[in-house]
């Protein structure tokens, strides 16, 4: 409904701009807020600054693993040190594990090799890995922690 609203106020003041339907997402986000502050069902009011803030912070992240590899491919000496992970999974069902196991092999420098038959545990290749328990508890507290907030 929110999206109908946008293409609507779009429509209606005839400017095709990215700011444009930005302003009418929220207004239109604004009026369904009002209209349905008494329902017991707000999920939707919940999800959607979560999804705005996951975006912004999955972008955050793809750009400074993108800055650490292209700095060490410019640079002569290499300065990663390769590893494999296995880290324990917090996700249950399959459309949670591969939706968080598209975005940890989305970010430069990540990859995932397998996923146990469990369901419990993935094993992902990473290219700069100093210390595996640190990368472990960024994982859970950042990518996982944010995508379950916005599935669960």
């Amino acid at each position: 409904m929110n999206l109908l609203l946008s293409f609507i106020w779009v429509a209606l003041t005839g400017s095709m701009y990215y700011s444009n339907f930005v302003f009418g997402f929220m207004l239109g986000f604004f009026i369904l807020w009002i209209m349905n502050r008494n329902e017991t069902d707000q999920r939707y009011f919940y999800r959607v600054p979560k999804i705005i803030s996951f975006i912004f912070y999955f972008l955050l992240e793809m750009i400074k693993a993108n800055l650490q590899v292209a700095y060490d491919v410019i640079t002569p000496k290499y300065f990663f040190k390769p590893g494999v992970v296995r880290y324990p999974l917090n996700a249950k069902t399959e459309f949670e594990i591969n939706l968080l196991s598209t975005f940890i092999s989305l970010t430069p420098g990540t990859l995932i090799l397998d996923i146990s038959e469990d369901n419990k545990t993935i094993y992902i290749h990473v290219m700069y890995l100093n210390d595996p328990d640190e990368f472990v508890r960024n994982l859970k507290t950042g990518v996982e922690r944010r995508l379950l907030e916005i599935l669960r």
